[in-house]
């Protein structure tokens, strides 16, 4: 059981259908107060669904059947203003701003709780379990590397394919490898118009600890892996 709290958020309008996708965040800012007031301040036009504390705390802003003010400029799997077909859990951290730091037990315990809630609820696709930065690549970096997708995959709350977990970078991709690599992204879900932040974003979820450098064949072998086992556009 999930003990949520409600606080209320007046910043949220309707929906033209409904959500088939959860979009991860983190607050990026000092404190978790801090977040909960400016999600919940009507001047600042922001939302999420959900807000969850270092503590495990569970905060429920917006109802899932109402559009949340989170994902702003976005795209995935060739279509674009997520708002409109997801649901947004904001995660306490002060982000890369304020001193990024690791996820601590009870808040991830708390993540995987609400994901899998909604998951069971919505029929949604573990695929469509996606961080901030999947979506909107030039402008965000949350939940950022530190964020333990592997943990949530092993839970069967998202992706995690079996190539991530080689350290090997490999080659550098020639013209042929680097048109494939482009390919394979985007039929994992990611928009590439530019590839370099794409591929950034690809890395602080697959390849964290490697975010910087040219495309390699590890960077292939993980986007082919998730292309083939989990089709983004299904």
């Amino acid at each position: 059981m999930i003990t949520i709290t409600d606080a209320p958020s007046p910043n949220h309008d309707t929906r033209a259908d409904p959500p088939d996708m959860v979009v991860l965040h983190y607050t990026g800012m000092q404190t978790g107060a801090a977040a909960l007031d400016r999600l919940c301040d009507k001047a600042a036009k922001v939302s999420s669904h959900y807000l969850i504390e270092e503590d495990g705390r569970v905060f429920q802003l917006v109802d899932e059947e109402r559009r949340a003010w989170h994902a702003g400029v976005s795209c995935w799997a060739e279509r674009e203003g997520l708002n409109d077909v997801s649901i947004g859990i904001e995660i306490v951290n002060p982000g890369h701003e304020w001193g990024y730091r690791t996820f601590p037990e009870p808040q991830m315990a708390a993540v995987e709780a609400l994901v899998g809630d909604i998951l069971r609820r919505r029929a949604i696709r573990v695929e469509r379990v996606v961080g901030h930065s999947d979506i909107a690549p030039t402008r965000k970096d949350d939940p950022g590397e530190l964020f333990d997708w592997r943990r949530l995959a092993h839970a069967g709350l998202a992706i995690w394919p079996d190539a991530a977990n080689e350290e090997e970078a490999g080659r550098m991709l020639d013209p042929e490898g680097f048109a494939a690599l482009a390919r394979a992204l985007r039929a994992s879900g990611y928009d590439t118009a530019d590839f370099q932040a794409t591929l950034r974003a690809f890395r602080r979820r697959f390849r964290p600890k490697t975010l910087d450098g040219v495309p390699v064949m590890r960077d292939f072998l993980i986007a082919r892996e998730v292309a083939a086992r989990w089709p983004a556009q299904l």
